[in-house]
């Protein structure tokens, strides 16, 4: 964990890098997806509801 605070999915205008999917509260879930987004571009959905993004 980055220490980042975890962002919804759907949330567009982040800074372009490499997001981890992450549980409600920012900890590790289950084979997590990673993604990679370029500058104002909006994160995907996770897995499951409740899931966030970390940039990593």
């Amino acid at each position: 964990m980055s220490g980042n605070n975890p962002i919804k999915p759907g949330t567009d205008n982040q800074s372009s890098g490499t997001y981890k999917e992450v549980g409600p509260r920012g900890g590790e879930v289950n084979k997590p997806r990673v993604v990679n987004i370029d500058q104002g571009d909006r994160l995907p959905p996770t897995q499951k509801p409740g899931h966030k993004w970390e940039k990593v």
